[in-house]
């Protein structure tokens, strides 16, 4: 995009997203003019197995368009420490892994407050921080059948159908944005960062609210 500038270029923000919901959200603030650094794990270390597709393919490159890469292994004291560096000046940390990963890596969200107290922290995950499925992968279509959207879907008599597109991602996505929108509005006042997070599930069964 060149020297693009957006209403969001202010912000600096630090993309831990994966697949598609968390990438999805730091889509918005990328188009929309934040500076996004995408910090990847190195390929020796990622064992994803191409979740979210190949990198050079039409899809990998539309969900992450707009943003900077960087390579660490957050699993290292020397990828923690550079990472932290790059928190100083941060304003948005967001990440989509399950919920206990962020206390093994040591950037949840009171490790990171203790760097920048004016961090915001946004997480995605499949059930919630907590209860009796946080510590489970979270997958659409597993959100869509357990929201009840696969329920009035489709014709009469046919059973559940998944819609098209992968909709709890979106949506989970789409609303961690204006989550993190309000949070740096609300910054402004006082001067402090907070966490905010939703869930494929939470943000499915918020898409039925008829």
């Amino acid at each position: 995009m060149g020297d693009y500038c957006g209403p969001l270029n202010r912000f600096t923000v630090l993309d831990l997203t994966r697949v598609r919901s968390g990438p999805t959200a730091v889509r918005h603030l990328a188009d929309w003019g934040a500076k996004v650094i995408k910090v990847e794990a190195p390929a020796a270390v990622d064992k994803s197995k191409g979740m979210g597709g190949a990198r050079l393919g039409s899809d990998y490159q539309n969900i992450h368009r707009n943003k900077k890469s960087l390579s660490l292994n957050l699993k290292e004291a020397e990828g923690l420490n550079i990472f932290k560096k790059l928190l100083v000046d941060a304003d948005v940390v967001v990440e989509n892994y399950r919920p206990d990963v962020k206390e093994r890596l040591s950037i949840d969200y009171e490790s990171l407050k203790a760097v920048n107290s004016r961090i915001i922290l946004a997480s995605i995950s499949g059930f919630g921080q907590d209860g009796p499925y946080a510590k489970r992968p979270g997958f659409d279509q597993i959100a869509q059948g357990m929201g009840g959207l696969m329920s009035i879907t489709g014709l009469p008599g046919q059973g559940p159908v998944r819609v098209g597109i992968p909709i709890a991602d979106l949506s989970a996505g789409n609303y961690t944005t204006i989550a993190i929108l309000i949070a740096l509005l609300e910054r402004e006042i006082s001067d402090e960062g907070q966490w905010v997070h939703t869930s494929l599930l939470e943000s499915m069964i918020s898409m039925l609210d008829f």
